[in-house]
């Protein structure tokens, strides 16, 4: 097998700590992106990764956790599209709109000042891009708690979040709170985002929050079932990608990895374009 893991893979701790997080991280983001997708809110998720880029930024600035700023700058992006509007599409659209716009001159300013600090400086590829192999094992426990409320809190309120998502005047007829379901599932959608930005950095952890779920939903048939499969393929693409970056090492006497968050969006694609294929040829055959 050393042709196809590296050695020392799993004997190092940086990697177990990538893959532990990696996978819980995964966990959340797929089965919140089954919802994301069926609600038509992939453009909320996408702000709020820029949202949780000057998050992040400011935490650096400060000098905590940059997890701890990308849940506290979701918060408050979450917090804004509520109070602009989110009961029909075209009301979220403009929600979202604004919030990206804002979060994005934010983002440009907290940028520069982290770039241009001295104690800062190393910090913005760090936020922009992941560094999961640099992630702390103390941050094992907190990853996990976000990731089993998140998914405690969906099997709750799955029945009516699934109606709510396919028609909301269904949901209204059967007496579901449209405004206290969307704030719920906006706070699982933070707790995603932030969790899926420490393994692919704010810009790309749009992708492991849609990316898994597009190719279950291609292929899925049941609602449980692509749930369960969204959860496999992003597990699995999170841990292809952080192997594919650690023996990416060896391949050159420059010993440089590629990117985990690249090596990630590949597998995800990978996984995508297979999933459509094999939806391709079922619908063919019928």
């Amino acid at each position: 097998m050393h042709w196809i893991v590296e050695p020392g893979f799993l004997s190092s701790g940086p990697v177990r700590t990538a893959l532990i997080i990696g996978a819980l991280a995964s966990v959340l983001s797929s089965v919140t992106g089954v919802y994301v997708l069926l609600r038509r809110q992939a453009f909320a998720g996408h702000a709020l990764g820029d949202v949780a880029t000057a998050g992040g930024s400011g935490a650096s600035l400060a000098g905590v956790s940059s997890l701890a700023g990308f849940v506290g700058a979701s918060i408050l992006g979450v917090a804004a599209m509520q109070c602009v509007g989110d009961k029909r599409v075209r009301g979220r659209d403009l929600a979202t709109g604004i919030v990206l716009g804002t979060a994005t001159g934010v983002s440009a300013l907290l940028l520069f000042l982290a770039s241009t600090t001295s104690g800062a400086s190393n910090s913005t590829q760090q936020i922009l891009f992941g560094s999961i192999f640099s992630a702390s094992s103390a941050l094992i426990p907190v990853a996990l708690a976000m990731c089993v409320g998140g998914i405690a809190a969906l099997l709750w309120c799955r029945g009516p979040l699934l109606l709510h998502s396919l028609s909301d005047e269904l949901a209204a007829v059967r007496g579901v709170s449209a405004r206290r379901l969307s704030g719920l599932f906006h706070i699982l959608l933070v707790l995603a985002v932030s969790l899926a930005s420490v393994v692919l950095g704010s810009i790309l952890a749009t992708a492991l929050l849609i990316g898994p779920a597009a190719a279950a939903l291609r292929v899925g048939q049941k609602m449980a079932g692509t749930i369960l499969l969204s959860s496999f393929f992003g597990v699995v693409a999170t841990s292809l990608g952080i192997l594919l970056s650690y023996d990416s090492y060896y391949w050159s006497s420059s010993h440089r990895s590629l990117p985990v968050s690249f090596c990630v969006v590949i597998a995800i694609i990978f996984l995508y374009v297979t999933c459509s294929a094999v939806a391709r040829s079922r619908t063919a055959k019928v």
